[in-house]
């Protein structure tokens, strides 16, 4: 891979109709075994997101000083979001105006009424009133106030308040990389509300989760038999799966027990599931591979799922929907796959724990980790990827567990374990915060989800515009 490749590059190549135009050797192989998929960015394939950018100030204005000429500030600001275009090429700024009064503000509210979220800028001083005009509009607003801006900020936290229901964020600062930061939980919300999960299952639709998820984001969870799996499967070429297997031994450090008809078999398994998310306009498959479908599919899903979350898509093990809306949120966020895991304790450190790792958990358009090739380590069949993850490197844990309820915790990884004990793919991580109360307190099930970076005050601006109690486990 080209090692400067952008993210805005990862949109040109992606939309063109071919991953592989990336150039990056572990998303793809050669050519004919993809099923070209689509992506506007990691984890969606549809639209850009839409965000209303709203400069706000007064000419003459005492602070920052009376001498600014405040549509030669909007310009500064526009020349740092150009300057951020490769953080910012799935987003569409369908409103970006300067607003000097209430009235002009007022005006703006209708532009304003399909847009994913609000991004003020402020300016000068005296915007109070403009502030309230755009608040009202009711849309996610992310407020973004450089140092001298004006005395409003003492303010802005009675905004926040549940008695001012008002849906605003505040990054109050002079690092003007912020201002994309500040995109990301509309990007998020954008992403949930146009992504389709498939279930291959045969168990009935869990409409007590489906419904209120679709309600709340836009989610839509579409289940799946077996018949259409193999049908995908059947249909694709011998030697394209056979390409993809070459590729996925001759990148693997080793390959340790899985002989080789097995990975083939694996192989054209993840291309049939490209395909199906291709057919289905979804992004996310997930199959209940350790109950109804077990060994009912031609192989073990673990490379496909891999191979998706590589790719900037999505699969998840296990029929587990909540770890499935958790990868989508973390891909929003942060453009990077989630890895799900089975924890357990060491200590001050949890090790986590799962078969199949991704290789690319810095992102689809960066260097992949090494790995092996295995089998399953409870099953001593099948295929996966053993990834060898980055020790130092900082994490967040999360899990989505009700539409109303994300439970999350930080750390960092301090070793990545290779015994044959639980599952292949481990890291063990010390636990920023309490590791005792973690696992005396632990509830909602086995299964958390992890994502490089500390994405706590992402997440928090996110659950704050969605209505979801964001509770710290450490």
């Amino acid at each position: 891979m080209a090692p400067n490749l952008k993210r805005r590059d990862f949109l040109k190549a992606a939309s063109a109709g071919c991953a592989l135009c990336l150039g990056v050797p572990g998303v793809l192989a050669a050519g004919a075994s993809s099923a070209s998929s689509t992506l506007v960015s990691p984890g969606c394939r549809r639209t850009k997101v839409r965000v209303g950018k709203v400069y706000m100030g007064i000419p003459k204005a005492l602070w920052p000083t009376p001498s600014m000429d405040i549509k030669a500030e909007m310009q500064k600001y526009e020349g740092e979001f150009a300057r951020l275009k490769g953080q910012l090429y799935d987003v569409d700024f369908v409103v970006n105006e300067l607003v000097t009064s209430s009235s002009e503000a007022a005006n703006l509210k209708g532009k304003l009424k399909d847009v994913d979220g609000i991004l003020v800028i402020h300016l000068s001083m005296g915007i109070n009133d403009m502030l309230g005009e755009i608040l009202g509009v009711g849309k996610p607003t992310v407020l973004f106030a450089a140092p001298y801006s004006g005395h409003e900020w003492t303010g802005f936290g009675r905004l926040r308040t549940q008695e001012a229901g008002a849906l605003l964020e505040c990054i109050l600062t002079s690092d003007y990389d912020q201002l994309a930061v500040g995109i990301r939980p509309f990007r998020a919300i954008h992403h949930l509300r146009e992504a389709k999960i498939l279930n291959v299952t045969t168990r009935r639709p869990q409409a007590a989760f489906d419904r209120p998820i679709k309600e709340r984001f836009g989610t839509e969870i579409k289940v799946i038999g077996r018949d259409r799996v193999i049908e995908a499967y059947n249909a694709v070429p011998d030697a394209a799966a056979e390409a993809e297997a070459k590729r996925w031994i001759a990148q693997a450090e080793k390959v340790v027990e899985p002989p080789r008809d097995e990975i083939v078999r694996s192989c054209k398994l993840a291309l049939a599931f490209e395909q199906l998310l291709n057919d289905e306009d979804a992004t996310v498959i997930t199959v209940d591979c350790y109950g109804s479908m077990y060994r009912q599919l031609p192989a073990f899903p673990c490379i496909g799922f891999t191979r998706l979350n590589d790719m900037g898509l999505g699969g998840i093990c296990e029929s587990d929907l909540r770890s499935g809306m958790t990868h989508i949120l973390f891909q929003g966020l942060s453009g990077k796959p989630g890895f799900i895991s089975d924890p357990t304790m060491d200590g001050e450190n949890v090790i986590l724990a799962h078969c199949l790792g991704s290789t690319r958990m810095d992102g689809p358009d960066r260097e992949p980790a090494p790995y092996k090739l295995r089998t399953i380590m409870e099953r001593q069949e099948g295929a996966v990827p053993q990834v060898k993850m980055r020790v130092g490197q900082k994490v967040t844990q999360a899990e989505l567990v009700r539409p109303d309820l994300l439970i999350y915790w930080t750390g960092d990884i301090v070793a990545v374990p290779d015994v044959d004990r639980g599952c292949r793919t481990k890291i063990t991580v010390s636990v920023d915060g309490d590791a005792e109360k973690l696992w005396q307190n632990w509830s909602h099930g086995l299964h958390r989800t992890t994502c490089y970076g500390d994405l706590t005050q992402d997440l928090k601006r996110f659950c704050r515009f969605k209505g979801i109690e964001m509770v710290n486990e450490a």
